[in-house]
């Protein structure tokens, strides 16, 4: 997500899915311009965002609030994302989940793969697409028959 996102919301349309009212989505990265960029493109598709900073704080606001979705970077202080989604996990069992991560070590740890090990956990690489985030938050939260 590099200085093209401002472009890429602009050019936003509508019609990748269509969120029901009550859909909660809880946006967590450090990197503050990455959960500001996911919150503005979320909202404009018609999602309520929440956003933490870490896991800690993530987990915190999801025992508050709940939700419908946690889209979650690995690599974060105090909680990491792996420990967060096993807390999540162990709060709200089957509960939807997108990790994300890119480069370094995450590649060399496959830290995306064994994420995916967990379960309900979609998972997605950085540096990733507005359309490709917006395309696995409607995989995450499709109705499970």
């Amino acid at each position: 997500m590099g200085d093209q996102t401002h472009g890429q919301l602009d050019q936003w349309e509508e019609g990748y899915m269509t969120p029901t009212p009550t859909q909660r989505i809880l946006v967590v990265d450090d990197d503050a311009s990455i959960r500001r960029t996911l919150s503005i493109l979320l909202r404009k598709a018609g999602y309520e965002v929440t956003q933490a900073s870490d896991g800690s704080e993530a987990v915190r606001l999801w025992r508050e609030r709940g939700g419908d979705l946690v889209i979650t970077d690995l690599h974060m202080p105090e909680k990491d994302g792996i420990e967060t989604i096993i807390e999540l996990l162990s709060h709200t069992p089957g509960m939807r989940i997108i990790a994300m991560s890119g480069g370094g070590q995450t590649k060399r740890l496959d830290l995306l793969g064994n994420v995916a090990l967990l379960g309900s956990v979609l998972t997605i690489e950085k540096p990733f697409t507005l359309a490709e985030m917006m395309a696995m938050v409607g995989r995450a939260l499709k109705p499970v028959h």
